[in-house]
């Protein structure tokens, strides 16, 4: 019974995979001192009833460096988006005029390039859980597993922590590389 037993490996990779991909998408809505359309996809509106990505409620446009426009569609979204972008963390102030909201960016001072990297720390936080949580639904499938040997269990766990640490690693210096950009001046 125990020749039958074969760990998805594929499977955790790809739900790793997924954490990361997520991560990278949280670190593109970090800014580091330039307008970018992608600072706002984590950023949700709760329209008709359900958290609704902005660019689904709007257009969003970058008509210069420092400055990014959401042309809102529904009158009577405009100030839910506001709000949304408002309670975000993102730091931006929105300015209405009419069914368009403007995204001055500011300049980042040292405080604030700080503050972004914690922000950026927790989201890496965010991602090691994940990674640890697949890394635990792969050890219980190991430890359910009828029949299994002793050492061909351990050879198993091995190899799902070796994935496991393979993966922080790769947060780790995601986490790394966005913080450096961030306090680059």
């Amino acid at each position: 019974m125990a020749d039958d037993f074969d760990l998805d490996t594929n499977d955790l990779e790809r739900r790793m995979d997924g954490a990361m991909a997520s991560l990278r998408t949280e670190f593109g809505s970090l800014r580091t001192g330039r307008a970018s359309a992608s600072m706002l996809e984590p950023v949700m509106v709760d329209a008709y009833g359900s958290p609704t990505p902005i660019n689904q409620v709007g257009t969003v446009n970058v008509p210069e460096p420092r400055m990014v426009t959401i042309n809102v569609w529904d009158k009577g979204l405009v100030g839910k988006v506001e709000k949304a972008i408002r309670e975000s963390g993102l730091g931006i102030n929105p300015q209405l005029n009419g069914t368009i909201i403007m995204l001055p960016i500011p300049e980042l001072n040292e405080e604030r390039r700080r503050e972004l990297t914690k922000v950026a720390g927790q989201y890496a936080e965010g991602a090691r859980v994940a990674i640890r949580n697949i890394r635990r639904d792969g050890m219980d499938k190991i430890k359910k597993a009828d029949g299994l040997a002793e050492d061909e269990a351990k050879m198993w766990e091995q190899e799902v922590q070796d994935l496991t640490n393979t993966y922080i690693k790769k947060i780790d210096q995601a986490l790394e590389d966005k913080q450096g950009e961030i306090m680059q001046v």
